[in-house]
């Protein structure tokens, strides 16, 4: 299960000459400050799991609720961006980042890998998802899947331009909807995606594998 009823849901490469930058910023100010946000209640970091997926990292911050999303407090910090945010989101290349409602959210706890699956649907297409809610009870009982959850972007919100925002030209639109699976390890992922793509509406999404590479939980942004 997920840890709210929203997420932020960021697929973002990075330029080689601000990998070791990325890595330090994201680590010691970026999730801390996010997570550090009221009604942020955790914040994990993926890297891509093999060269097909792209872009390389996914990160994935889960909040109480969407009117999280839409708050000041988030807000405040997408308009005052550090010096070093600045700096380390100049080396940002292909980044999709979707502010959304988590539809549907089935398992037993995170897991070491996980699958993300990006798709489009129409705003009317309600039974869409709820179709395809109803498969992840299924795909969460598979060998070694310890979470399926289906999340719907919010286009207006995801789509405000921030002071951090403004003047990046690496941003590109996010997924309307997307499905992350998240499992013990890359292998039992494979299983999972094909069931998935047996479906109309899933058949051809954009697909990620991803291996988790930290995680934190609610904690106050300057602690640590």
């Amino acid at each position: 299960m997920l840890a709210g009823e929203a997420v932020v849901a960021i697929w973002n490469g990075i330029a080689p000459e601000g990998r070791a930058e990325f890595y330090e910023w994201h680590l010691h100010e970026h999730i801390p400050e996010r997570v550090g946000i009221p009604g942020f209640k955790r914040g994990r970091r993926y890297i891509a799991a093999d060269a097909a997926t792209q872009p390389e990292f996914f990160t994935l911050y889960e909040a109480e609720s969407f009117q999280v999303l839409q708050g000041q407090d988030y807000a405040g910090r997408l308009n005052a961006p550090t010096p070093w945010t600045r700096r380390a989101t100049s080396h940002f290349r292909d980044t999709s980042r979707a502010l959304a409602r988590v539809l549907a959210s089935t398992g037993v706890g995170p897991g070491g890998a996980i699958l993300t699956l990006r798709f489009d649907l129409p705003d009317e297409a309600a039974e869409a998802s709820d179709e395809i809610a109803a498969l992840l009870p299924r795909i969460a009982k598979l060998p070694q899947v310890t979470g399926a959850h289906l999340c719907r972007s919010d286009d207006e919100a995801s789509g405000i331009k921030t002071t951090e925002s403004r003047d990046r030209i690496d941003i590109t639109a996010p997924p309307r909807s997307f499905i992350l699976v998240e499992a013990c390890g890359v292998g039992p992922l494979a299983n999972v995606e094909t069931a998935l793509r047996r479906n109309r509406f899933i058949d051809e999404a954009s697909a990620g594998r991803y291996l988790l590479e930290h995680t934190r939980l609610k904690t106050a942004w300057t602690a640590g």
